[in-house]
């Protein structure tokens, strides 16, 4: 059941349109669960925390799974010290579950800053403030995955990106010409390491300029796109918020003094980023969302499919105002008497020059005629600028899937685009943050979304890279991304390559499976991944594991997330085959009981466990995601009775995604093996499938008929049906 609430006279300025659902508003002072508290500034929810209540969601968040104890603010940031003592970072998802003596769902729609102090105050405590106007809705169930399923149906389905898009990508800022982004496809396809997209980072345009291409250095790009395409290979180049100001760049032309956002005197705003100054579109006025949307168009038109919007908190290196003010003081200073006391006086003016929310209440967005100052809807800019992109790319095509994903988001987004968490570090810490990120990004119905594989900032060390593409092998979003100057990340670049090599190629065989959960969560408002807790809800020890995940249906992860360790203990929450990858194509199983286990990972080995009567599909491989949907299914898993699997599998390219594409398999041990598989159609269609149960393989080829009553004969030998 889901309660909406909202004040009256405290009405939102700009309407979010994150809950899709339409939901009566209730009277605030009627709300559930929670004490409200209005003042003539302040909004206040209050709720008490019994010993054992937990705390889940808040999507794109530092710490842990369950957020108890630590104060966490929503308000998008340009921060790359992703630190656990930060309180926020790119991301605003105000959706969180409390768990305990009473279970419950809260979503907090507001534009504008809300800090959520869960027990870091007072431990006994959760108040969410707020000093903007919001609507909140309450969502009651009788479980986690029962809440986290209404709040997804309310806010609408997940964006889905193009089949392509679940490949390996790989991408570097520091990529300066056309040569260097070809080798990097040479390097790939020449040792057999699947690949299929390639970033272009700000290096591709000329002076950072947006929807511009450098002439000399990526000369006849559509020739470039297209020779790249005859390799399997997408590249996908970046888009930033910030417009340069520059007498005949027609974006700039075409914008000034009527698209862009306005400063308190309502001249257009003058802040810095890559390009020097710029303008920033004001996204949040629908011509100006058209208007900026349309310059995609381009690209589409000579090839691209796919695209990223960096930099969209927005942000902000500088404002004109801020600058100058520095300045200012700068040349008050006697440089010859300049001691301690001047420069921790001038320090903080230039540290506080970037992302300072001082400088978000100089900005002022039009919409629909009414001035607005930014900050009281700053949560909404990433949103509403990957909104307008996708519109347009819809627009120009609206029977094709498009990647898109984004850095800055707000609850809403999800319907047209991914995300990935931003420019990490390659720490082992934020390993394990990007392992704990991902079931609350799905709780928000963020599906798409991963973070830069081996980490963005800093020297990935070898083993960290081989350690963070075994996690990465299960995001939907699968991206080695790393700065530049910065040690080199491609895989080919280091001495153990052919294990990595390993691990690629063991992702595409995946891809039936992993394809099939996320659409599948996608279709019925699912988790793609998930704590213990939320499927073991009355086991006691699964609560406290939060480096452990469920993905999809049918198997858990236990990912190694330390240096120098060769394994891991692994908390089993019922009997599972263990299933030991020592490369791609070659496994081992073992039935694992209940239970706590040391299990050994050799770096370059991958171990998951696949769920008693459940079923996990693999492919044949390839080296591009065309090439995995190839050929026959493999079916593994262990049963004693009957299992059941909803395949879904469908073109990877248009817009027609539905239930229609789900195909039902059925394997039931009885004296012999049968397989049962439904009939979508009439007539003949050959497929094959081999099964391998804990008692040895089985094959089978299946022809599409009315009778799907297939069994082998004999167990060890090869029977074609």
């Amino acid at each position: 059941m889901i309660k909406k609430y909202c004040m009256k006279d405290w009405k939102m300025p700009v309407a979010t349109n994150a809950v899709v659902m339409d939901v009566e508003c209730c009277d605030w002072n009627e709300t559930l669960f929670l004490d409200v508290q209005k003042t003539d500034e302040t909004l206040t929810f209050c709720y008490h925390l019994e010993r054992k209540d937990r705390i889940y969601g808040l999507g794109e968040q530092v710490r842990g799974i369950n957020k108890r104890g630590w104060l966490y603010e929503s308000y998008c940031k340009d921060d790359p010290n992703h630190t656990e003592d930060k309180h926020g970072l790119y991301g605003a998802h105000n959706f969180f579950i409390i768990k305990g003596k009473e279970i419950f769902g809260c979503f907090i729609d507001c534009g504008g800053k809300v800090t959520f102090d869960f027990g870091y105050s007072e431990s006994d405590r959760a108040i969410i403030r707020t000093k903007n106007p919001c609507e909140w809705y309450i969502i009651t169930g009788e479980s986690v995955l029962d809440i986290v399923s209404q709040f997804r149906l309310a806010i609408g389905k997940s964006y889905v990106p193009p089949k392509w898009a679940f490949g390996y990508q790989q991408s570097r800022w520091g990529y300066k010409t056309k040569q260097d982004i070809q080798n990097v496809i040479k390097e790939y396809r020449k040792r057999g390491i699947p690949i299929d997209s390639v970033y272009l980072d700000i290096d591709y345009m000329e002076g950072y300029k947006d929807f511009t291409v450098h002439k000399e250095r990526f000369a006849d790009f559509e020739k470039f796109v297209k020779d790249a395409k005859k390799e399997h290979v997408r590249l996908v180049p970046i888009i930033d918020a910030g417009v340069k100001i520059e007498e005949d760049y027609k974006v700039y032309e075409t914008g000034k003094n009527q698209f862009f956002c306005k400063d308190r005197e309502g001249k257009d705003f003058i802040g810095g980023v890559w390009p020097g100054l710029v303008h920033f579109p004001d996204v949040l006025n629908h011509e100006a969302a058209e208007w900026f949307g349309h310059f995609y168009k381009d690209l589409l038109d000579i090839g691209i499919e796919g695209f990223w919007n960096d930099m969209n908190e927005p942000a902000l290196f500088y404002s004109e105002e801020a600058l100058k003010a520095v300045y200012e003081k700068a040349g008050e200073l006697n440089w010859e008497q300049f001691d301690l006391n001047d420069f921790l006086e001038l320090q903080p003016m230039i540290n506080q020059l970037g992302a300072n929310e001082e400088d978000f209440k100089r900005i002022y967005h039009n919409v629909n005629g009414r001035k607005i100052r930014h900050d009281k809807v700053h949560n909404l800019y990433g949103y509403f600028l990957t909104r307008a992109t996708m519109e347009a790319i819809k627009k120009e095509l609206p029977e094709k899937r498009t990647l898109l994903f984004s850095r800055a988001s707000y609850i809403g987004m999800h319907r047209y685009s991914g995300i990935w968490t931003g420019d990490n570090k390659s720490w082992w810490s934020h390993l394990l943050l990007n392992i704990k990120m991902m079931p609350s990004l799905s709780m928000c119905g963020f599906l798409y979304a991963g973070a830069d594989i081996g980490g963005f900032d800093g020297d990935v060390t070898e083993d960290l890279l081989m350690r963070w593409l075994e996690f990465g092998i299960f995001t939907p979003l699968f991206r080695n991304h790393c700065a530049i100057g910065r040690r080199e990340q491609e895989i080919y670049q280091y001495p153990s390559w052919e294990q990595m090599k390993e691990l690629v190629r063991l992702r595409y065989r995946l891809l039936p499976y992993l394809y099939s959960e996320f659409m599948k969560a996608v279709l019925f408002d699912k988790m793609y991944m998930k704590p213990l807790c939320f499927l073991y809800k009355d086991d006691e020890e699964a609560e406290e594991i939060e480096d452990q995940l469920l993905v999809g249906e049918s198997i858990m992860i236990a990912p190694v997330y330390e240096q120098n360790k060769s394994g891991r203990y692994v908390y089993v929450p019922e009997d599972m085959l263990m299933i030991r990858f020592v490369n791609a194509f070659s496994y081992k199983k073992e039935i694992i009981e209940k239970g706590h286990h040391y299990i050994s990972m050799p770096e370059g080995e991958v171990v998951l466990f696949v769920r008693k009567n459940h079923l996990l599909l693999l492919g044949e491989g390839g080296q591009c995601v065309e090439e995995a949907f190839q050929g026959r299914i493999g079916i593994v898993g262990w049963i004693d009775r009957r299992a059941e699997y909803s395949y879904y599998d469908d073109n990877g390219i248009t817009s027609d995604y539905g239930e229609q594409n789900i195909e039902v398999l059925a394997i039931s041990k009885e004296e012999e093996w049968r397989l049962w598989v439904n009939e979508k159609e009439e007539g003949l269609e050959k497929r094959k499938y081999w099964l391998d149960m804990e008692d040895g393989f089985h094959f089978l080829e299946s022809i599409k008929r009315k009778d799907w009553n297939l069994y082998t004969k004999d167990r060890k030998n090869n029977i074609v049906f």
